[in-house]
Formats: structure tokens, C-alpha cells, sequence
């Protein structure tokens, strides 16, 4: 299999197996493209309202993406983005009627943010780059990978600054006063006093930051071990942009700077021959 057909993980691009990982690892919107930020930081002080929020995101994601590669050949190019918000504002009315029906106090903890999925870039930007160009069966497992990956990644997050800021995992007591843990070990979880700042704004940018630096770690291993790297994180959310090879990007750019030089040693040559053969003519004319 050649290169150009590879996708994530060596799998044959565009298959739905390649786009359904691309989402979760590869091109995770949070931990390696960091996109989606504002539901990220906002929701996550708990576990169950970052699964939640990943969820309804994800549903969103998944259905606007095969609807939208569905209607691409009919939608105009010039009314292309109000289309893509009617699809996407469509599917998340359909969500926030839903939870406001069947789970009043996950749809009342989420609040704004809910309504807000319309202008999700995750989702516009899948639609943009990818369902509006591709076939529906890749196009919604792209969704589904987008949406999967966004939801682990906030969820991860929620579940440690829930742990770490009030002792608890999915609302049951594990660390601190009232743990369910039973036991010795029970008695030293009870001794632990919750820090407060991770259910707090800073709390949200700390524990990011240790998840994106183990993904950059993971990274970095993969490399040392000869594993190809060059597809993480390249192609973007909202960007159509041919995926190259770093190693290729940077003996261009060298190739470039070479011939710039050679240009500019040209000029000065040249540069310099124009001033000695005015100096000569200058100097028979005197003569």
C-alpha cells in the first residue's frame, strides 16, 4: 500500500475503521488538535457532565456529517455555511428537546452550553473539511470518531478534577469523609482533604495541560521507536491541506533558502560587475 493511501494507524484511507480512529487518537480535537476549548474548560468539573456534553456532541457530529456529505452535491457552494448551521442547529434542538424531556438535571448542569454545540468548531469544521467533500459512510464515522474522542478526552478530565477537587468518581464518594471504600483502606481514603482548585477555572487548565503532555510523550516514544508520527495532528480540523511529511517540509524549506542565497550571491555579483565596468568606462573618458 502506498503512502498516499495510508491513513491513521497504517489503515486505508477513508475507510470507516481509519476515519473512526483518526478522531479518537490521531487527530483527537482536544488533546492533539486543542480545538473545541470553550465546553472543555466550562463543563468538565464533573465526570458525568463531561460524558454527557461528549455524547450530545457526538450525536450532533455524527448525524450533521452524514446528512451534510448526503446533500453536498445539491447545497450551492455560496449558501454552503448557512446550510451547514441549519443541519447542525437542527440535530442539537433535537438533543437539548430531548434532554430537557428525559434528564431535566444533566440538561439544567449543562445549561448554555448545550445550545451552544451549534457553533461547535468540531462540528462545523468536520462538516466543512470532510463530510462536504466525502461519502456519507466515512463521513459519519468521522463524526463518530471526532465525537468519541472528544467525549474520552473531557470525560478523563472531568473524572480527575471531580477526584481530585471533591474525592468523588461519577458522584459516589471515593476519597475523603463519607468514602464507600471499605476497610483499612477505607479509613486512609477518608483522611484525604479534597484541593479545590481543580473544580475550579485553574483546575481545568492544569489537568489539560498533564493530558496533552502525556500525549505529547506518547508521541515522542512512537518516534524513538521509528514509528511514522507525521499524520498526528497535520491535517486539522478545518483544513483540506495535502498531509506531508515533516522530514519532506523541512528539506524544501532548506532547498528554498539555498536557492534564495545563490539569488542574492547572483545580484552581488552582478552588482559588482556593473560598478567595475562603470568605473572603466568612467575612467577612459577622463583619459
Amino acid at each position: 500500500m502506498s503512502n498516499e493511501n495510508k491513513g491513521a494507524l497504517g489503515f486505508t484511507k477513508d475507510t470507516p475503521m481509519e476515519r473512526f480512529l483518526n478522531g479518537l487518537i490521531i487527530e483527537n480535537p482536544t488533546l492533539v488538535l486543542m480545538i473545541g476549548m470553550c465546553p472543555t474548560l466550562a463543563v468538565t468539573t464533573s465526570a458525568i457532565n463531561g460524558l454527557t456534553m461528549g455524547l450530545a456532541t457526538t450525536f450532533v457530529l455524527a448525524l450533521s456529517n452524514a446528512v451534510i456529505s448526503l446533500l453536498r452535491k445539491v447545497i450551492p457552494d455560496t449558501v454552503r455555511i448557512p446550510a451547514f448551521i441549519v443541519v447542525i442547529a437542527s440535530f442539537v434542538t433535537l438533543v437539548q428537546l430531548v434532554m430537557q424531556a428525559y434528564v431535566p438535571t444533566m440538561y439544567e448542569a449543562l445549561g448554555v452550553y448545550i445550545p451552544l454545540i451549534v457553533v461547535n468548531c468540531i462540528i462545523f469544521g468536520r462538516a466543512e473539511a470532510y463530510a462536504s467533500k466525502h461519502d456519507v459512510l466515512p463521513s459519519f464515522f468521522d463524526g463518530i470518531g471526532m465525537g468519541l474522542g472528544f467525549t474520552c478526552a473531557i470525560t478523563v478530565i472531568g473524572l480527575f478534577r471531580e477526584l481530585i477537587g471533591g474525592g468523588t468518581m461519577f458522584n459516589v464518594q471515593i476519597l475523603g469523609e463519607g468514602s464507600v471504600v471499605p476497610g483499612p483502606a477505607g479509613y486512609f481514603f477518608s483522611l484525604y482533604q479534597p484541593v479545590r482548585i481543580f473544580i475550579q477555572q485553574a483546575g481545568a487548565f492544569i489537568v489539560l495541560a498533564v493530558l496533552i503532555a502525556i500525549m505529547n510523550q506518547v508521541k515522542f516514544n512512537l518516534e524513538k521507536k521509528g514509528k511514522d508520527t507525521s499524520k498526528f495532528g497535520v491535517g486539522g480540523c478545518c483544513s483540506d491541506l495535502e498531509i506531508k511529511d515533516p522530514h519532506k517540509v523541512k528539506e524544501e524549506l532548506l532547498k528554498k533558502e539555498a536557492e534564495e542565497k545563490a539569488k542574492a550571491e547572483e545580484v552581488k555579483e552582478e552588482a559588482k560587475e556593473t560598478v567595475a565596468a562603470a568605473a572603466g568606462s568612467g575612467e577612459e573618458e577622463n583619459k
